[in-house]
Protein backbone atom coordinates (compact mmCIF):
# COMPACT_ATOMS: atom_id res chain seq x y z
CA UNK A 1 0.00 0.00 0.00
CA UNK A 2 1.48 3.28 -1.09
CA UNK A 3 1.60 6.48 0.95
CA UNK A 4 -0.42 8.10 -1.85
CA UNK A 5 -3.22 5.58 -1.41
CA UNK A 6 -3.26 6.13 2.35
CA UNK A 7 -3.55 9.88 1.86
CA UNK A 8 -6.21 9.48 -0.83
CA UNK A 9 -8.39 7.40 1.50
CA UNK A 10 -7.67 9.67 4.47
CA UNK A 11 -8.99 12.55 2.36
CA UNK A 12 -12.06 10.55 1.39
CA UNK A 13 -12.90 8.86 4.72
CA UNK A 14 -11.21 11.07 7.35
CA UNK A 15 -8.02 11.05 9.38
CA UNK A 16 -8.95 7.82 11.19
CA UNK A 17 -8.65 6.04 7.84
CA UNK A 18 -4.93 6.81 7.89
CA UNK A 19 -4.64 5.26 11.36
CA UNK A 20 -6.51 2.10 10.34
CA UNK A 21 -4.50 1.65 7.14
CA UNK A 22 -1.18 2.17 8.90
CA UNK A 23 -2.37 -0.24 11.59
CA UNK A 24 -2.88 -2.86 8.87
CA UNK A 25 0.65 -2.27 7.57
CA UNK A 26 2.05 -2.61 11.09
CA UNK A 27 0.01 -5.77 11.69
CA UNK A 28 1.42 -7.41 8.53
CA UNK A 29 5.00 -6.37 9.36
CA UNK A 30 4.68 -7.66 12.93
CA UNK A 31 3.66 -11.22 12.02
CA UNK A 32 6.48 -13.47 13.26
CA UNK A 33 8.38 -15.37 10.56
CA UNK A 34 7.61 -18.70 12.23
CA UNK A 35 3.87 -18.12 11.74
CA UNK A 36 4.48 -17.82 8.01
CA UNK A 37 6.04 -21.29 7.70
CA UNK A 38 3.96 -24.16 6.33
CA UNK A 39 2.46 -26.13 9.20
CA UNK A 40 2.49 -23.13 11.58
CA UNK A 41 -0.36 -21.21 10.03
CA UNK A 42 -3.07 -21.81 12.69
CA UNK A 43 -2.00 -18.77 14.73
CA UNK A 44 -1.65 -16.73 11.56
CA UNK A 45 -5.20 -17.59 10.46
CA UNK A 46 -6.59 -16.70 13.89
CA UNK A 47 -4.67 -13.39 13.96
CA UNK A 48 -5.83 -12.32 10.51
CA UNK A 49 -9.42 -13.36 11.22
CA UNK A 50 -9.50 -11.38 14.48
CA UNK A 51 -7.76 -8.35 12.98
CA UNK A 52 -10.41 -7.84 10.33
CA UNK A 53 -13.37 -8.90 12.44
CA UNK A 54 -12.88 -5.68 14.42
CA UNK A 55 -14.37 -3.75 11.51
CA UNK A 56 -18.04 -2.91 11.86
CA UNK A 57 -20.43 -4.92 9.75
CA UNK A 58 -22.50 -2.77 7.40
CA UNK A 59 -24.55 -3.73 4.36
CA UNK A 60 -23.44 -2.57 0.93
CA UNK A 61 -26.66 -0.63 0.48
CA UNK A 62 -26.15 1.32 3.72
CA UNK A 63 -22.39 1.75 3.22
CA UNK A 64 -21.90 2.20 -0.52
CA UNK A 65 -25.42 2.94 -1.74
CA UNK A 66 -25.58 -0.12 -4.01
CA UNK A 67 -26.98 -3.61 -3.59
CA UNK A 68 -23.67 -5.45 -4.04
CA UNK A 69 -20.18 -3.93 -3.89
CA UNK A 70 -16.87 -5.67 -3.26
CA UNK A 71 -14.51 -3.31 -1.48
CA UNK A 72 -10.75 -3.63 -1.63
CA UNK A 73 -9.10 -4.35 1.74
CA UNK A 74 -7.88 -0.72 1.84
CA UNK A 75 -11.41 0.61 1.15
CA UNK A 76 -12.95 -1.60 3.83
CA UNK A 77 -10.41 -0.51 6.44
CA UNK A 78 -10.38 3.14 5.43
CA UNK A 79 -14.17 3.37 5.52
CA UNK A 80 -14.34 1.27 8.73
CA UNK A 81 -17.09 -0.92 7.33
CA UNK A 82 -17.49 -4.21 5.56
CA UNK A 83 -19.95 -6.89 4.67
CA UNK A 84 -19.14 -10.61 4.44
CA UNK A 85 -17.50 -10.38 1.01
CA UNK A 86 -15.31 -7.48 2.11
CA UNK A 87 -14.16 -9.31 5.26
CA UNK A 88 -13.33 -12.40 3.19
CA UNK A 89 -11.51 -10.45 0.48
CA UNK A 90 -9.40 -8.57 3.06
CA UNK A 91 -8.41 -11.82 4.79
CA UNK A 92 -7.60 -13.50 1.47
CA UNK A 93 -5.30 -10.74 0.23
CA UNK A 94 -3.63 -10.30 3.62
CA UNK A 95 -2.84 -14.00 3.87
CA UNK A 96 -1.48 -13.93 0.30
CA UNK A 97 0.70 -10.96 1.29
CA UNK A 98 1.95 -13.00 4.25
CA UNK A 99 3.04 -15.80 1.94
CA UNK A 100 0.19 -18.30 2.20
CA UNK A 101 -0.06 -20.05 -1.20
CA UNK A 102 -3.30 -19.28 -3.01
CA UNK A 103 -3.82 -23.01 -3.57
CA UNK A 104 -4.63 -23.18 0.14
CA UNK A 105 -7.13 -20.31 0.09
CA UNK A 106 -10.65 -20.26 -1.34
CA UNK A 107 -13.23 -17.50 -1.15
CA UNK A 108 -16.36 -19.56 -0.56
CA UNK A 109 -20.00 -18.62 -1.04
CA UNK A 110 -22.19 -20.49 1.38
CA UNK A 111 -25.75 -20.49 2.53
CA UNK A 112 -25.76 -19.32 6.15
CA UNK A 113 -28.50 -21.56 7.51
CA UNK A 114 -29.25 -19.57 10.68
CA UNK A 115 -29.43 -16.31 8.71
CA UNK A 116 -31.19 -17.99 5.77
CA UNK A 117 -29.11 -15.99 3.30
CA UNK A 118 -26.04 -16.07 1.09
CA UNK A 119 -22.77 -15.46 2.92
CA UNK A 120 -19.06 -15.55 2.08
CA UNK A 121 -16.24 -17.03 4.14
CA UNK A 122 -12.57 -17.82 3.55
CA UNK A 123 -11.62 -21.50 3.52
CA UNK A 124 -8.03 -22.54 4.26
CA UNK A 125 -6.86 -26.00 3.14
CA UNK A 126 -3.66 -27.23 4.81
CA UNK A 127 -3.50 -29.91 2.09
CA UNK A 128 -5.60 -30.42 -1.05
CA UNK A 129 -8.86 -32.29 -0.46
CA UNK A 130 -8.66 -31.99 3.33
CA UNK A 131 -11.24 -30.46 5.65
CA UNK A 132 -10.74 -26.69 5.44
CA UNK A 133 -10.57 -24.24 8.30
CA UNK A 134 -13.13 -21.44 8.03
CA UNK A 135 -12.39 -17.75 8.63
CA UNK A 136 -15.70 -15.96 9.12
CA UNK A 137 -16.81 -12.51 10.21
CA UNK A 138 -19.71 -14.08 12.15
CA UNK A 139 -17.39 -15.70 14.70
CA UNK A 140 -13.83 -14.95 15.80
CA UNK A 141 -12.80 -18.57 16.23
CA UNK A 142 -11.32 -20.31 13.20
CA UNK A 143 -13.03 -23.71 13.04
CA UNK A 144 -12.93 -26.73 10.73
CA UNK A 145 -15.78 -26.78 8.23
CA UNK A 146 -17.00 -29.97 9.91
CA UNK A 147 -17.79 -27.85 12.99
CA UNK A 148 -19.76 -25.33 10.93
CA UNK A 149 -22.98 -27.16 10.00
CA UNK A 150 -24.58 -23.70 9.80
CA UNK A 151 -22.75 -23.12 6.49
CA UNK A 152 -23.63 -24.96 3.27
CA UNK A 153 -21.01 -24.38 0.54
CA UNK A 154 -22.26 -23.38 -2.92
CA UNK A 155 -19.15 -22.36 -4.88
CA UNK A 156 -15.58 -21.26 -4.23
CA UNK A 157 -12.81 -19.48 -6.08
CA UNK A 158 -9.35 -17.98 -5.83
CA UNK A 159 -6.96 -16.37 -8.30
CA UNK A 160 -6.67 -19.64 -10.21
CA UNK A 161 -10.14 -21.10 -10.64
CA UNK A 162 -13.84 -21.29 -9.88
CA UNK A 163 -15.39 -24.46 -8.46
CA UNK A 164 -19.02 -25.46 -8.00
CA UNK A 165 -19.54 -27.47 -4.81
CA UNK A 166 -21.44 -30.74 -5.14
CA UNK A 167 -22.16 -32.23 -1.69
CA UNK A 168 -20.80 -35.74 -1.35
CA UNK A 169 -18.98 -35.52 -4.69
CA UNK A 170 -15.92 -33.85 -6.14
CA UNK A 171 -16.22 -30.15 -6.82
CA UNK A 172 -16.69 -29.27 -10.48
CA UNK A 173 -14.53 -26.75 -12.31
CA UNK A 174 -16.54 -23.85 -13.69
CA UNK A 175 -13.58 -22.13 -15.33
CA UNK A 176 -11.76 -19.03 -14.17
CA UNK A 177 -12.80 -16.70 -11.35
CA UNK A 178 -12.63 -13.76 -13.76
CA UNK A 179 -16.08 -14.91 -14.93
CA UNK A 180 -17.35 -13.30 -11.73
CA UNK A 181 -17.98 -9.66 -12.64
CA UNK A 182 -17.47 -8.31 -9.11
CA UNK A 183 -14.16 -10.20 -8.83
CA UNK A 184 -12.98 -8.65 -12.12
CA UNK A 185 -14.04 -5.21 -10.88
CA UNK A 186 -12.15 -5.79 -7.63
CA UNK A 187 -8.97 -6.84 -9.44
CA UNK A 188 -9.18 -3.72 -11.61
CA UNK A 189 -9.62 -1.58 -8.49
CA UNK A 190 -6.60 -3.20 -6.82
CA UNK A 191 -4.53 -2.51 -9.93
CA UNK A 192 -5.53 1.17 -9.79
CA UNK A 193 -4.75 1.37 -6.06
CA UNK A 194 -1.16 0.36 -6.81
CA UNK A 195 -0.74 3.51 -8.91
CA UNK A 196 -1.38 5.98 -6.07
Amino acid sequence: MTPGLIERYAGKFGAEARTRLRGWQEFVRAVPAEQRLPGNEADLLASVNSFFNRLRFVTDLAHWGVEDYWASPAEALASNGADCEDFTIAKYFTLKELGVPIQRLRLTYVKAVKLNQAHMVLAYYAQPNTMPLILDNLINEVKPASERPDLIPVYSFNDDDLLIVRPGQRDVSAGNATQIRLWRDLLDKLEKELRY
